[in-house]
């Protein structure tokens, strides 16, 4: 009897892989194995080299990330160390066991001074150190594996885990009125929609390597993005737009991220729903 191929996942607890883990079931003719970084540091090269050669993976799906994105700024070696260099160890093993590999980075490394969505192809320069770590994470992923695909993706939320989504939602309740930044625009991914894209990439009868650009479809602000789960969830809480500079973080934001998502389509014929279509599945669930 054939064994089934196998699919290790990364950062299970995560939103990307909470939500791969609720799929796997509609996929029999796999064998998954989700992690968390107690039963997989990724940090730790002999633990990886320990399951590549336990498992022998067709496919490694990395949804482990450092995503605090201020923090990130002052726990640099962290950071750096969970984006660049686990991914970079991760894609040798891929390549020295055949393995395919998908790696998850992010709109941050684009520097936000676009006008229109970016598409692969255009110059990367990110504004802070997270989208710098990430950056680095997808040249060494594609330098060391040539069986690699990278998937940006930004605004991710889900019913699993922490997003702005639970967090808007949660002041909203607490609070009669809530200001919300208006002037950084892009698209929001619902973390369910990715994982999808991720298993009709897996299933796709060829697998074409390279980075590819995933959300939802449509472009919006934060403050949109706020207005629309407010409207939603029937709350009564007034959201006010302000702008990035009446709210300060440590790290810089991009502020246009939206991203062309044609080559996705037309490579993996991966379908994209409206995000207010998505956000209100994703509500529906919560």
């Amino acid at each position: 009897m054939n064994k089934k191929p196998v699919i290790l996942v990364s950062g299970k607890n995560g939103q990307l892989g909470s939500e791969l883990a609720d799929i796997a079931a509609n996929y029999g003719q796999f064998d998954f194995h989700f992690f968390d970084r107690d039963s997989l540091d990724i940090g730790d090269k002999d633990k990886l080299a320990a399951a590549f050669q336990q498992y022998h993976p067709a496919y490694f799906v990395n949804c482990a990330a450092y995503t605090a994105v201020d923090k990130a700024e002052t726990e640099r070696e962290k950071s750096l160390s969970i984006n660049a260099k686990s991914p970079a160890d991760i894609a040798v093993l891929c390549n020295e066991y055949g393995t395919r590999f998908i790696h998850i980075s992010t709109d941050y490394v684009f520097n936000g001074e676009g006008k229109a969505p970016y598409n692969e192809y255009e110059p990367t320069q990110p504004v802070n150190y997270y989208g710098e770590t990430k950056l680095l994470g997808e040249k060494a992923a594609l330098a060391n594996n040539k069986d690699t695909v990278i998937i940006r993706t930004s605004w991710v939320y889900s019913r699993h885990g922490h997003n702005f989504v639970k967090t808007m939602i949660r002041l909203m309740k607490e609070r009669p009125e809530i200001k919300v930044v208006s002037d950084q625009v892009g698209s929001p991914t619902h973390a369910a929609d990715l994982a999808e894209a991720i298993m009709v990439i897996i299933t796709n009868s060829e697998f074409v390597p390279g980075i590819y650009h995933f959300s939802n479809d449509g472009i919006i602000s934060w403050y949109d993005f706020a207005v629309a789960i407010r409207d939603i969830k029937h709350l009564n809480s007034t959201v006010h737009p302000i702008p990035t500079s009446s709210y300060p973080t440590p790290a810089k934001r991009p502020a246009f991220s939206a991203m062309n998502k044609e080559k996705i389509i037309s490579t993996y014929h991966v379908s994209l729903k409206h995000w207010k279509e998505s956000l209100q599945q994703c509500l529906d669930k919560l």
